[in-house]
């Protein structure tokens, strides 16, 4: 082997070396990034948020959602089969981001069912029928309204809560968390404060899977 090819074999490897550490660097930034900060992660988890899981979990999805995206409703299926995949380890929190017109007024209706108990079958009945009360991705609360009316709800406290404060706060803590944590469309996923950075159910996975292996 003369001097040339071994010139040649060691510039090949260095360059796979560097282009590996490269790799490894970028993977590492991004999850640097990726992880709120102190101050973002107080706006992250709101108390009285509708969730769901073991309140001792020790991997936490926060989902920023509109009831009127269609992402969002194909997604809510999956995060489910997630939670059952691994029972006890996972709490999801769900957080309001209402980017489609309208969505706030559906979302006032949400948050109204919540305060009965009422908030994940309300959440049900509105993906299931999302293309009843949606029209151009344009909300239609009224039609909303009345798709709920079939949930045990005390309707007379409904309708209050609906236009009530607790209501407004909810929704207004969540708006500004939502400029806060610069979410710009749904569903928007946190998995323990890390936010997923390239959208997709293999890489919202990969992420509950990696904090899984890192806490249990």
């Amino acid at each position: 082997m003369n001097k040339k090819t071994l010139f040649i074999g060691f510039t090949v490897m260095l360059v796979g070396i560097f282009a590996i550490a490269t790799v490894f660097y970028q993977n590492l930034q991004s999850l640097n990034q990726s992880a709120v900060s102190n101050e973002q992660l107080t706006q992250l988890l709101r108390q009285g948020a509708p969730s769901k899981g073991d309140d001792n979990a020790k991997v936490t999805i926060v989902e920023f959602l509109d009831p009127a995206c269609e992402t969002c409703k194909v997604f809510f299926p999956f995060v489910n089969k997630l939670m059952a995949k691994y029972p006890g380890k996972i709490k999801l929190m769900v957080r309001y981001a209402p980017l489609h017109k309208n969505s706030d007024k559906v979302v006032r209706l949400l948050e109204a069912a919540h305060l009965q108990g009422q908030f994940w079958p309300a959440l049900e009945v509105l993906f299931a029928k999302q293309q009843e009360w949606t029209l151009h991705h344009v909300s239609q609360p009224q039609i909303a309204k009345q798709l709920l009316s079939a949930l045990n709800l005390d309707q007379e406290m409904f309708a209050k809560d609906v236009l009530g404060q607790k209501v407004s706060q909810a929704l207004n803590d969540d708006l500004a968390a939502v400029k806060s944590l610069q979410v710009r469309a749904t569903p928007e996923f946190f998995v323990n404060g890390r936010k997923m950075q390239t959208f997709g159910y293999q890489q919202l996975q990969q992420l509950i899977e990696q904090e899984i292996a890192k806490h249990y």
